[in-house]
């Protein structure tokens, strides 16, 4: 885990990834406010009814405001995420020959396969945090539920992304998969700091990839 951590974060540091990730950033950031601007008062309003039943006050008056920034944010973590799954595999495979000559790429991830897993994590994910959202207001609970829930959002498709350039033999991969929970929390250690969060995606990718390959070395 120590070496998984320490080769991440030096990769993290790369030219070519830092231009990746702005990149990236500036366009889900882009997105982010066209939706949240032309939605938001509907949102203020579907939130603050959702929220009405619960009965600490504060939350009823101040609550859906916080909670449309935050279902905002989250928005934009899933553009970042997604756009990183879409177009992040040039940068995986030059890390990976970087780290790992003797490797050999197999295959690539398929567009659609990809796109579909991203967006049933990020259903997953909304509908979780619908769920949970009242849960969200406890101190330390919360920020446990959130943590989980983005580890859920980049877990699935990281692995298949990750996995479908380097790995063709199923039962591997899915032995690997089985091992990746808490690298995709430790990943989303990056969304609670604005900014860095947008990093987060390509960090649980490079997490992946040298989990991957660290034996194959």
């Amino acid at each position: 885990m120590q070496q998984i951590l320490t080769k991440s974060l030096q990769d993290m540091l790369s030219k070519n990834v830092i231009v990746f990730v702005l990149k990236m950033g500036l366009f889900s950031l882009i997105l982010t406010l066209l939706v949240t601007w032309n939605l938001w008062d509907s949102l203020n309003t579907i939130i603050a009814s959702y929220l009405s039943w619960i009965p600490w006050k504060w939350v009823q008056t101040s609550g859906a405001t916080v909670a449309t920034f935050i279902f905002a944010y989250m928005l934009f973590i899933i553009i970042v995420s997604l756009l990183t799954s879409l177009y992040s595999e040039k940068l995986l495979i030059s890390l990976a020959q970087k780290r790992y000559p003797d490797v050999p790429v197999v295959g690539s991830a398929n567009l659609s396969i990809s796109l579909l897993l991203t967006l049933k994590a990020s259903i997953i994910f909304l509908l979780l945090f619908i769920v949970t959202l009242p849960l969200l207001f406890v101190p330390i609970l919360g920020q446990v539920i959130v943590l989980y829930l983005w580890s859920v959002l980049l877990k699935e498709p990281t692995i298949y992304d990750v996995g479908a350039l380097f790995i063709d033999d199923k039962k591997i991969l899915k032995e690997k998969k089985k091992k990746t929970r808490v690298l995709a929390m430790l990943a989303s250690l990056f969304n609670y700091i604005p900014l860095i969060n947008i990093f987060a995606p390509v960090f649980a990718q490079i997490l992946f990839l040298h989990h991957i390959l660290g034996d194959k070395k």
